[in-house]
């Protein structure tokens, strides 16, 4: 029996359907801009969000960073929330590579920013400061979606002070099955958007950027400096496509089963220590509790790392009847 694993969504298999599409999917050399299945891909993508354009990118890292090398030179910044992904989590990429800095600032539960601090932290047109070139948000943070009025807000703010928006929609599309709104509806006031292929949606790899047609120009050339440029990325774009045209409406089914164990921790637990928020469950126990609640889940054949735990396409009916009694027969 396979391990039942709540590491996180990354780990999701491909589907036997999804491995039939890509095994035939029709090849191109993407570099060229000829593979057939690349571009159905990124055509799809980008009416689905309502963006001009996208690119495919191998991971959520690249496509994040190809933004903001898109929207900035050296020696701008980006202001970005302190627990985002983009700061935090990215290897500094932006700093690293691109030479932009990065100017971190507070953020709530739900991946907010305050608009005060956003604007606090924007820079006036003199010498001594880097140019404030982008604010960054995130859809989902740590599985919260953004409050649906929240992106018009920034936008209007962006608009005054002659910023970019960009977005890391890496669980986009869990966001907008949880808020029932459409995708693109959530991309709207971006100028660009990061979204990931290979998380929820069950690619096996994978992530897009999309935006205008002149910014993805431009990500085009870096994705190459990079070393993102494929070449029969057609296989690997056919998983991706699958995942977009099959996958979506199934988010909702993780978000149920997510709730459904919440319950039963919180009857176990409390509901202090127990936070809901789409496929993710994040538990406040003690470290000495929680290590002990691991190991019992562990020896029972359920992987689970850091105190979140996430639900994804391979958690089916059997595995989270387990996961549950395992919970309800846990002595602390």
């Amino acid at each position: 029996m396979q391990p039942i694993d709540l590491r996180s969504d990354t780990v999701t298999q491909p589907s036997a359907a999804m491995r039939d599409v890509m095994r035939n999917a029709p090849v191109g050399d993407d570099v060229y801009v000829e593979d057939p299945t690349m571009i159905a891909l990124e055509t799809y993508a980008a009416n689905l969000l309502g963006k001009e354009a996208a690119l495919f990118a191998p991971s959520g890292t690249q496509s994040n960073l190809l933004g903001l090398l898109a929207h900035c030179q050296r020696g701008d910044e980006y202001i970005v929330g302190a627990n985002a992904h983009t700061f935090r989590y990215e290897g500094g990429g932006a700093a690293v590579l691109g030479s932009i800095q990065p100017h971190s600032i507070a953020m709530d539960q739900q991946g907010c920013l305050s608009l005060e601090d956003i604007r606090g932290a924007i820079k006036p047109d003199d010498i001594h400061f880097p140019c404030s070139k982008v604010v960054c948000l995130e859809n989902t943070h740590a599985g919260a979606p953004l409050p649906v009025d929240y992106a018009l807000q920034v936008r209007q703010l962006c608009d005054q002070f002659g910023l970019a928006l960009h977005l890391d929609g890496a669980r986009l599309f869990n966001a907008a099955v949880a808020q029932n709104v459409s995708p693109r509806d959530i991309a709207e006031h971006f100028d660009s958007v990061s979204i990931c292929l290979s998380k929820g949606l069950g690619a096996p790899v994978g992530s897009l950027l999309l935006g205008t047609k002149e910014l993805i120009k431009v990500a085009r050339r870096w994705r190459k400096v990079l070393g993102g440029g494929m070449r029969q990325g057609g296989i690997i774009a056919a998983g991706g496509l699958h995942a977009l045209t099959h996958h979506v409406s199934d988010l909702v089914i993780d978000h149920q089963r997510a709730e459904r164990v919440a319950k039963v921790l919180e009857a176990k637990f409390g509901t202090d220590a127990v936070r809901l928020a789409t496929n993710m469950i994040h538990l406040n126990l003690s470290a000495a509790c929680y290590e002990k609640l691991a190991r019992w889940l562990s020896d029972a054949g359920i992987k689970v790392g850091r105190p979140r735990w996430v639900f994804h396409r391979d958690i089916d009916d059997n595995a989270e009847a387990k996961v549950c009694d395992c919970i309800r027969s846990f002595l602390d």
